[in-house]
């Protein structure tokens, strides 16, 4: 597996190296010891499953104090654009995102520290999207950022017009509101 930081400080990309032959592929999702070389110690405790169908979008999730989540992402059918939002109260990134393109074609994986909103939007007519994650889910935790803030500006593919969005979701909370609340 290639570990490619990205501009964020925690934020990586992790290209799995595939091997193909007649019958198909193969390749490793996960192994622990590369994981702690390139990004430290890391316990994942549940793995979650979503379908989407096109333009839904999901998020921006993100679960406070000692329930935050770290998340590793990946994308079984489909393409997805995937987005982590920086909320570390003292980072020089606060409120900056990262944007990265997965799908089952590329197999990237995109590794999200705790700390950061996360939420992705399907660009495929359905998108099957893998997450693990080193904490569980805890409902009383969970925070919504409105995916359309005009202070993130996240270059999305497709305007709000256009989105698939749960109720909670559209109600998510500004950048402001939450920078107040940390």
């Amino acid at each position: 597996m290639d570990f490619i930081k990205r501009r964020i400080c925690g934020l990586w990309i992790i290209k799995p190296n595939i091997i193909f032959d007649e019958r198909g592929y193969s390749l490793e999702c996960y192994k622990k010891c590369e994981f702690e070389q390139y990004i430290g110690e890391i316990n994942f405790v549940q793995e979650n499953l979503s379908r989407s169908f096109y333009c839904v979008l999901r998020g921006m999730h993100y679960q406070k104090g000692n329930n935050a989540q770290a998340k590793l992402v990946s994308v079984l059918d489909g393409i997805i654009q995937d987005v982590a939002v920086d909320l570390r109260k003292n980072s020089s990134s606060f409120g900056e995102y990262e944007l990265v393109e997965l799908s089952d074609k590329n197999r990237l994986q995109f590794f999200i520290p705790r700390g950061f909103a996360h939420g992705f939007l399907v660009l495929s007519n359905v998108a099957v999207v893998s997450y693990k994650v080193d904490n569980v889910y805890c409902p009383n935790s969970e925070m919504t950022l409105y995916a359309g803030d005009k202070d993130l500006n996240i270059s999305w593919a497709k305007g709000h017009s256009f989105w698939k969005q749960s109720n909670k979701d559209c109600l998510g909370k500004s950048l402001k509101e939450i920078e107040k609340q940390l």
